[in-house]
């Protein structure tokens, strides 16, 4: 449990903060969802490395047009909990942040939502209002997460040993090491058998009492 009053938690997004998986929503408006959703299996599991799948599953976009980021919005559904779980570490003088592997054209309305603190993804290049296939600066992998996880605490003023990382996939892995907390939520064996705790209920208020917010 974590006793200190001012804290730091930070989510993976996709099947984490939200329930979907948004590169997959965007692959089933380019018909390319089959695809996508082997290579993001794969690449969950550790089997691929995560920047050229990113690239591999991107690519299948190409020719979208940016008026499905607006459709692929409306599509994503927060997972059970987010709200109780922000409203409960803001009201105790915590920070909540988001990390993803997805992108910000579909994050950054989102966190605005759910008044997130911080959050980072991906950039998706787009040309005369079409997808392009390719991305647009770094690329958040597992390096760039804990990168960010430890930048976000810094600006805060939190110790590492007060943060809590919370993810699904092999991509979360790092961050979750490199925090004080590591707790698997809905995730695959490879990021369980490496957790600090694991959560099996798809309901992210059961954080709360990890934190000592809740009984």
């Amino acid at each position: 449990m974590i006793s200190a009053a001012r804290f730091l938690v930070v989510l993976d997004a996709d099947s984490t903060l939200i329930e979907n998986e948004v590169i997959e929503l965007l692959a089933d408006a380019a018909g390319s969802l089959a695809q996508v959703a082997e290579v993001t299996d794969r690449a969950m599991r550790g089997e691929l490395d995560f920047a050229e799948s990113l690239r591999e599953r991107v690519a299948t976009l190409a020719g979208l047009s940016t008026d499905v980021f607006a459709e692929v919005g409306a599509r994503i559904r927060p997972t059970d909990g987010v709200h109780e779980l922000i409203e409960g570490v803001h009201a105790a003088g915590g920070r909540v942040g988001v990390v993803s592997g997805g992108f910000h054209e579909l994050l950054d309305p989102l966190a605005e939502t759910l008044g997130l603190d911080h959050w980072r993804a991906n950039r998706l290049e787009t040309s005369a209002g079409r997808l392009t296939g390719g991305l647009v600066g770094p690329i958040i992998d597992a390096s760039a997460k804990a990168a960010a996880l430890t930048e976000w605490a810094e600006l805060n003023g939190i110790e590492l040993c007060s943060t809590v990382a919370i993810g699904d996939g092999a991509n979360d892995l790092t961050m979750m090491r490199v925090a004080g907390l590591g707790v698997a939520f809905n995730a695959k064996p490879i990021v369980r058998r490496s957790a600090d705790l694991v959560i099996d209920r798809q309901d992210l208020s059961q954080v709360l009492p990890l934190l000592g917010l809740r009984g």
